[in-house]
């Protein structure tokens, strides 16, 4: 798989995914023709709003006074995007884009907030930036608003281009993910937990340099960010270059390798098989190991709640509170919380019963 085809993947997983996303590269490197192109494959309406020449009132809404009140008219982009209920904002020229306006833009990106107007969900925010020392009159990003993105490399590959050239550029492949795709959250957000506790340094890291700080790093936002490209990546089984993309474009380089270095290492059992026959469980010695295992039971049984199935996660956790009280107790919280109506008190949860207590479970 050429470096353009990862590249576009991970576009198309982003944008499926509903995370905002934010391609850097070269002027004239067609960022704005593929973004276009991916909207019109996915038949999705798509606003094209060129940042570097917007004032602050544009995203934050223009104040105008109606029966004695305030309040802050959204653009006509805007307006259509609600309208249509989804689509694609483009934000282009990013980072020629004033500091007021890069202010002006951080409710939009995060919380698709422009003026008194809440876009729809199923509106995605998709940006292009050069790098500053290729931009006219270019600004690092703000530390606040890089924060926001998951940052891409766009980049030119000659053969691709020669290809494209020669016989037409082809339509980028867009990714559908499957209906409840959001269920391997519980898992995602499981390993992340987990390597938060191994590396604690890297839950929040953010950089000094101005330019670093402009792209991805580690921050609690960024996590919940690649928890959720993670999730999509394995619910459209998505390349692992894709995968390595989206993760370092979301939490930085550095974080990004370590912990796609530590989750290929982990080596867990598979869930599904762990409660279909709760006896062959074998707790990891490392203490990060045996944390994501027994959290990747737990989020199992929360995806698809049985009696069945939460029984035999209590058995699991049975088995590992012998040796690991402490790491079995976070997933015992977990499945205290998903008691499915009519199941009985199982033998195991008394060795958690001082924990549920104080937790205040013990009437579920």
């Amino acid at each position: 798989m050429s470096r353009v085809e990862a590249t576009t993947e991970a576009l198309s997983v982003a944008v499926a995914a509903q995370v905002p996303v934010l391609l850097w590269g070269a002027p004239g490197t067609g960022k704005t023709s593929a973004l276009r192109a991916l909207a019109d494959a996915a038949g999705l309406p798509c606003e094209v709003v060129i940042a570097s020449i917007r004032e602050p009132s544009d995203f934050a809404g223009l104040p105008v006074v109606i029966d004695g009140e305030v309040s802050f008219a959204p653009p006509s982009w805007a307006r259509r995007l609600a309208a249509e209920g989804r689509g694609l904002l483009f934000l282009d020229e990013l980072s020629t884009a004033p500091p007021a306006v890069q202010a002006a833009l951080l409710r939009v990106v995060l919380e698709r907030v422009v003026g008194d107007l809440i876009l729809p969900d199923d509106v995605v925010v998709v940006a292009a930036a050069n790098p500053p020392e290729q931009a006219a009159d270019g600004w690092d990003l703000s530390a606040p608003l890089a924060n926001r993105f998951c940052h891409l490399d766009w980049v030119v590959d000659a053969r691709s281009f020669a290809e494209g050239m020669a016989a037409g550029f082809p339509a980028p492949a867009t990714v559908s993910l499957p209906q409840g795709w959001q269920r391997h959250l519980v898992s995602t957000r499981a390993l992340v937990s987990a390597f938060a506790l191994v590396r604690p340094a890297l839950v929040v890291a953010p950089p000094t340099d101005a330019t670093e700080a402009g792209r991805g790093w580690p921050s609690p936002r960024t996590w919940e960010m690649t928890a959720r490209l993670l999730a999509a990546c394995r619910a459209c089984a998505a390349s692992e270059e894709a995968l390595s993309s989206l993760v370092r474009g979301a939490i930085g380089d550095g974080a990004g390798a370590e912990f796609l270095a530590w989750s290929s290492e982990l080596d867990l059992p598979d869930p599904e098989a762990v409660l279909a026959d709760p006896s062959s469980f074998v707790l990891p010695e490392r203490g990060d190991r045996a944390y994501a295992a027994l959290s990747s039971v737990a989020a199992a049984v929360l995806a698809n709640t049985t009696i069945d199935r939460w029984m035999a996660g209590w058995k699991v956790l049975g088995t590992a509170g012998e040796r690991a009280p402490d790491i079995a107790a976070v997933a015992a919280r977990l499945l205290a919380r998903c008691r499915p109506a009519g199941a009985a008190a199982p033998p195991e949860i008394k060795a958690f019963l001082p924990l549920l207590r104080d937790a205040g479970m013990l009437d579920r």
